[in-house]
């Protein structure tokens, strides 16, 4: 992969333990709007990619294999983090769908589990380990994603401690030029609550075999990274060494449906949507010690309205399928266990399960997903237009992309 077309990494400390979206955009907004602007200002003739991780002790559990996460609380910190994405970009004039073109920033946001407070013992060999989760500490970070573009760092004094700790387990995968590691402004130092914050660990989440959630995911962005992102926090994920495995169904709307959407003929071919989804998917979930080095093709068996891919030993599979309904697979499989909505599709939940009782299946456990909202963290004008919309909405982009043939 040329120079150029790697990806980029912003390295993120602890966020503020509890934390709300005003203490966030106090932590976060700094590093994040330096970094945005570099990639725009760097890379005008192209698309950019940036994977933001952010890195704090997020599982609990003694063991690799009965690891938890409090699910709401980490899809809240998914929404923050891509709303002030969402709204930098939008101050900035950046894009940034999938495949947004120059000058784009497709972002990633990836949660790293790490506990600064634990020392590595020293005749411990760095290896990549997965446990009951779709979340990776920063050692199998550091070892399975590489090599960058560049590096931007926190200068403030935790980010300068993750920068150096993520380098030092990153030994050998990358030969680094001064000029590929930047130090960026830091956001306000805040002090952290033990962790989970003053009441000790969140609520726990339990994970489930298969996961369902459904959406057009036209353009994809990042109100949609959100929902895939979190929809996969949901997973139970079996040892490598069983024969078993869990399963992600996204239902993606049929072209049919979408006929009269507006600017419809800007809508992209539902394979792509499918496509899409399973490429940023892979993000989060492929793993390898190579790294992207020998490219990042990700194997699709592709078949009519039917996607399929695996990850992490088959330990992990992903079915993009299409609907044609409202319901989708939710009353046609009854092995689903649980279902991921969002505002807009919250009363569709309710739907499904009085549906499947219907059938005398069990209701579906339902996760609802935060809204990205910019009114909370800003009040510049620019959050409150079109140019917000534009970054979180599909019916905008496509506007945006008649604007340009008009």
């Amino acid at each position: 992969m040329q120079p150029d077309k790697l990806p980029s990494l912003l390295l993120l400390p602890s966020p503020p333990q509890p934390f709300n979206t005003h203490l966030l955009n106090a932590a976060y907004r700094a590093p994040l709007t330096a970094t945005l602007s570099r990639l725009k200002a760097i890379n005008t003739n192209a698309e950019s990619k940036l994977i933001i991780a952010v890195v704090y002790p997020i599982l609990h559990g003694q063991f690799v294999r009965s690891k938890t996460l409090s699910w709401a609380e980490s899809q809240s910190l998914l929404a923050g983090i891509y709303t002030l994405v969402s709204v930098i970009c939008a101050q900035l004039s950046i894009p940034t769908e999938l495949d947004g073109g120059p000058g784009s920033v497709d972002t990633t946001v990836i949660l790293v589990d790490h506990d600064r407070e634990k020392r590595m013992l020293a005749d411990t060999k760095p290896k990549i380990e997965t446990n009951s989760t779709v979340i990776i500490d920063l050692t199998t970070f550091a070892l399975a994603y590489h090599p960058w573009s560049r590096i931007f760092h926190d200068e403030c004094e935790r980010g300068l401690q993750l920068n150096q700790t993520f380098l030092t387990l990153a030994e050998g995968k990358q030969t680094l030029l001064h000029e590929q590691l930047v130090p960026v402004e830091g956001g306000l130092t805040l002090n952290n609550s033990p962790k989970g914050g003053l009441g000790g660990p969140a609520p726990q989440t339990a994970g489930y075999s298969v996961v369902c959630l459904g959406g057009t995911f036209d353009y994809l962005h990042p109100g949609h990274k959100l929902l895939l992102t979190a929809g996969a926090f949901l997973l139970q994920v079996p040892h490598k060494d069983s024969s078993a495995s869990c399963l992600y169904i996204i239902g993606i709307t049929g072209d049919e449906l979408l006929k009269n959407k507006k600017y419809a003929e800007f809508v992209q071919p539902w394979e792509v949507r499918a496509r899409n989804v399973i490429l940023f998917l892979s993000r989060l979930l492929q793993l390898s010690d190579q790294g992207w080095k020998a490219g990042s093709t990700v194997q699709i068996d592709e078949e009519d309205g039917d996607f399929r891919a695996s990850f992490r030993d088959s330990t992990i599979r992903v079915q993009c399928v299409r609907i044609q309904d409202a319901f989708g697979p939710t009353i046609t499989r009854p092995e689903i266990d649980a279902l991921v909505v969002s505002g807009e599709t919250r009363s569709g939940g309710k739907a499904v399960n009085d549906r499947r009782l219907e059938q005398g299946w069990k209701a579906l456990e339902v996760f609802e997903v935060d809204v990205l909202n910019a009114d909370e963290i800003s009040d510049e004008a620019v959050t409150k237009t079109e140019n917000f919309a534009s970054k979180i909405s599909s019916s905008a982009i496509r506007q945006q992309r008649h604007a340009k043939l008009s």
